[in-house]
């Protein structure tokens, strides 16, 4: 499959939990429907019509993530005042990462998104966006570059990633255990994969993943997995 590496950080980001709206907590990391809204801003397509590009792309689309640095939350305080009147007023803590930085693998299985994939990455290869891209909210805007494009591979076997795998893959916890790597640190997460043209998340489509972070690798036995031209392994979603 055609593919990308594709580097995004930032001072901060928050991909809300959908199931904490009085006090939202965010994902660990940028999920599949967060990077389609960046693809959107990327290419300057306005809301109204990227509504229908959102199943397509999640069908269409296969990603992988590595948390490069420590994930670090912290929360804030907001007061919230209605516009109809100006001194009703609600205190809100919302969370947010901080000094987010991913690696993300992006990957076109169907061909019906060839132009807006390709699109995508020659705009990012030059530097170039219509709108804005942010990490989940306007106030946290994006840093985004090109790392490589090449190819993905599929393979079985043996392997060792730095990015997410899902739960249902092996992992070799022995030998994580030989290797003696008391401070690796490895997070788990249930990240939604489709969105579809109402902008809602449906729940059926959560994967639940576990991934390292800090340049940490994790060893997987036996399982299906995407090799990419520079020789690290991904598995996608």
């Amino acid at each position: 499959m055609n593919g990308a590496l594709i580097n995004i950080s930032g001072n901060w980001a928050h991909f809300k939990k959908p199931e904490t709206n009085n006090n939202p907590l965010t994902h660990d990391f940028i999920t599949k429907t967060a990077l389609i809204g960046m693809i959107g801003a990327v290419l300057g397509i306005e809301r109204d019509t990227m509504k229908a590009r959102f199943p397509e792309l999640s069908d269409d689309l296969l990603y992988g993530v590595q948390v490069k640095n420590a994930v670090r939350k912290e929360s804030w305080g907001f007061t919230l005042r209605r516009a109809s009147n100006l001194f009703e007023k609600a205190p809100k803590q919302m969370e947010f990462l901080k000094n987010p930085d991913f690696v993300v693998a992006v990957a076109l299985k169907d061909f019906r998104s060839q132009l807006l994939f390709d699109q995508f990455i020659l705009a990012i290869g030059n530097s170039e966006a219509k709108f804005t891209p942010i990490l989940g909210l306007h106030n946290c805007p994006a840093t985004i570059f090109l790392v490589a494009k090449g190819l993905f591979v599929e393979g079985y076997g043996e392997f060792v990633t730095k990015a997410f795998v899902t739960k249902n893959c092996n992992v070799d916890m022995s030998s994580l255990m030989q290797d003696g790597n008391h401070n690796l640190r490895l997070g788990f997460e249930r990240i939604p994969t489709f969105q579809n043209d109402d902008f809602w998340n449906l729940p059926e489509k959560y994967v639940e993943v576990i991934y390292p972070s800090e340049q940490n690798e994790i060893p997987v036995k036996e399982n299906r997995h995407y090799q990419f031209t520079d020789g690290s392994k991904w598995i996608l979603i």
